[in-house]
C-alpha cells in the first residue's frame, strides 16, 4: 500500500536520519522495564500506515489488544515516517512513544546498536517465548543484529511475479507457464514486447533498478548472496552473486531495447501507487513485486487475467525455484518509555498472537508472520495469494544482512549498479571492488 511500502530512495532519507542517533540514545528494558502492567495504564503506539483501509486494519487490531487487556488504552498516531520517529526517539520526553513500528528492515541493525529501540531480550525471556517455533527464521534474523533482538516482526512482505495472463496467449505463450530462470524471462520480456515507433507499445518487462520495485536488493532474492563475509568484510566483490546478477540483469536491459529506450518510456508511467499503474495499464506484461500489488490490480479492476509466481531464479540454481525476496514492517518498545511492560504486552500481542497476526493481515492484505497465522484456517485470501504464503516460508528466502549504518551500503551497491547498467561503468570487476572498499569504509566510520 502506499504509505506502506517504501523504495530504496526512503531508505536513503532513512538512513541519513538514523545518523543523528548518539550515545544518549541508548534505552534497554531494564531502564523503563519497572511499570506493572497489570495496572491501569495508558500507552502511545506509532505507526506509518496512512492509506483509511490500513489505518481501520491498525484501530481493529489495536481494539482487540484492548479487549483482551482492559486495564491498558492505547492511544495510535498514524503516518509517522521514520524521520519523525527518530526526532521523537531522540528527543524523549513524555508525549513520545512507547510502542513503535518502521517499515524500513534494512535500519534494523543501525537501531539495535544505537539503543533506538529498547532491547526485547529481557521480555522474551520474561514470557517464556520460544520464537524459533513461532517466527520463520529469516524474520527473526531482520528483526536483530549481531545477537541483540529490537524489534519484531509484525507482518511480512514477500515478492514475486506478476504477469498478464492475456498478454501470454496473445503472444502464443502457455498462461500456466510462467519463466522459472532469468533466461527464460528474458526470452518471454522479448516475446511479450511490442515496439511502437521510437518506443514500445506493450514492454515484456521493465528491468531498469529505477523501474518499480526492480532493485538491486529485490533481483539479488533469487541468489541469496552473503552482503558481508566472516569477518564482517563486505562481500560485494567477492560472492560471485552480485557480478552474476549485474551481468543478468544488464543483459535484460540491453536485449530489452537499451537504458536510454527503456529510461524513456518509463517517463510514460503513471503512480506505482495508483490505478495507472504500468501493469494495470497493461505497458508492463510482467512486474516483479510484493503481494500487495495482488490486492491493488484487483481494486483497479485490471482487463485481463492476473498470474502470480515466484521470481525466476539464476539458470544454475534452478532447483531453488520458489525462493523470494523478504521484508516487513518491524515493530519495538522506545527506550525512553517509562512503561516497557504494559508496551510490551502490545508488542507481544501484535507480533505472537495467532489470531491477533491472522486479523490483521486480513484487513491489511499481507503475510502473516507467524507460523501459526499462516497455516490457520482463518487466513482469507485470493487463491493467487498463496504464492506469498509460500515464499514467505521457503527455506531458502532471503533478505540482506544487517549494518550499523542501515540500508546505507545497499544504497551503495545501488549506485554502483545504476553506473554499470547505464554503461558509465565497464569494469564490473573492478567496480565491485571499489563499491566493497566504500562499503567497508563507511561502516568503520559508523562504528
Amino acid at each position: 500500500m502506499p504509505a506502506r511500502h517504501r523504495r530504496l530512495a526512503a531508505a536513503v532519507a532513512a538512513t541519513a536520519s538514523l545518523a543523528l542517533f548518539t550515545s544518549a540514545c541508548t534505552g534497554s528494558a531494564n531502564n523503563g522495564a519497572t511499570d506493572d502492567p497489570e495496572a491501569d495504564t495508558r500507552i502511545t503506539f506509532w505507526h506509518g500506515w496512512s492509506a483509511p483501509s490500513e489505518v481501520k486494519a491498525i484501530n481493529d487490531s489495536v481494539r482487540r489488544f484492548e479487549q483482551a487487556h482492559p486495564n491498558i488504552k492505547v492511544d495510535v498516531v498514524g503516518n509517522i515516517n521514520d524521520d519523525k520517529l527518530n526526532q521523537a526517539l531522540r528527543t524523549g520526553g513524555s508525549k513520545g512513544p512507547d510502542v513503535v513500528s518502521s517499515f524500513t528492515t534494512s535500519n534494523v541493525g543501525k537501531f539495535c546498536s544505537s539503543g533506538a529501540f529498547a532491547d526485547l531480550g529481557p521480555f522474551i525471556e520474561k514470557s517464556k517465548l520460544d520464537l524459533g517455533k513461532i517466527i520463520p527464521k529469516t524474520l527473526l534474523d531482520y528483526t536483530q543484529f549481531e545477537g541483540k533482538r529490537c524489534a519484531m516482526p509484525l507482518l511480512t512482505d514477500a515478492y514475486g511475479l506478476y504477469y498478464n495472463k492475456d498478454a501470454f496467449k496473445k503472444a502464443g505463450l502457455d498462461p500456466e507457464k510462467p519463466p522459472r530462470t532469468y533466461s527464460e524471462l528474458l526470452a518471454t520480456a522479448k516475446r511479450l514486447t511490442k515496439t511502437k515507433g521510437p518506443g514500445y507499445e506493450q514492454l515484456g518487462f521493465m528491468p531498469n533498478y529505477h523501474g518499480y520495485e526492480t532493485t538491486t536488493e529485490h533481483y539479488l532474492g533469487s541468489w541469496g548472496p552473503s552482503y558481508f563475509d566472516a569477518n564482517g568484510k563486505s562481500a560485494v566483490a567477492t560472492d560471485p552473486a552480485f557480478a552474476e546478477m549485474m551481468t543478468v540483469q544488464k543483459k535484460m536491459v540491453d536485449e530489452l531495447g537499451g537504458y536510454a529506450k527503456l529510461e524513456k518510456y518509463r517517463t510514460t508511467f503513471g503512480d506505482e501507487w495508483g490505478a495507472k499503474h504500468p501493469f494495470h495499464t497493461g505497458q508492463v506484461a510482467m512486474q516483479l513485486d510484493g503481494e500487495w500489488r495482488l490486492g491493488m490490480a484487483t481494486d483497479a479492476k485490471v482487463p485481463f487475467e492476473i498470474g502470480v509466481a515466484p521470481m525466476p531464479v539464476p539458470d544454475a540454481r534452478a532447483a531453488d525455484y520458489g525462493k523470494g525476496f523478504l521484508s516487513g514492517t518491524i515493530m519495538g518498545i522506545a527506550p525512553q518509555s517509562r512503561k516497557q511492560n504494559a508496551a510490551w504486552e502490545l508488542v507481544k500481542f501484535m507480533t505472537t498472537d495467532t489470531e491477533a497476526v491472522v486479523a490483521f493481515a486480513n484487513g491489511i492484505r499481507n503475510v502473516p508472520s507467524t507460523f501459526g497465522a499462516l497455516k490457520s484456517p482463518n487466513l482469507k485470501f485470493d487463491p493467487r495469494f498463496k504464492t506469498f504464503l509460500d515464499i514467505a516460508q521457503h527455506p531458502k528466502s532471503n533478505t540482506p544482512a544487517g549494518a550499523v549504518n542501515g540500508a546505507a551500503y545497499l544504497n551503495t551497491i545501488q549506485d554502483f549498479a545504476l553506473q554499470y547498467e547505464k554503461g558509465a561503468v565497464t569494469d564490473l570487476k573492478a567496480g565491485l571492488e571499489r563499491t566493497a572498499r566504500q562499503i567497508d569504509t563507511d561502516i568503520a566510520k559508523a562504528k
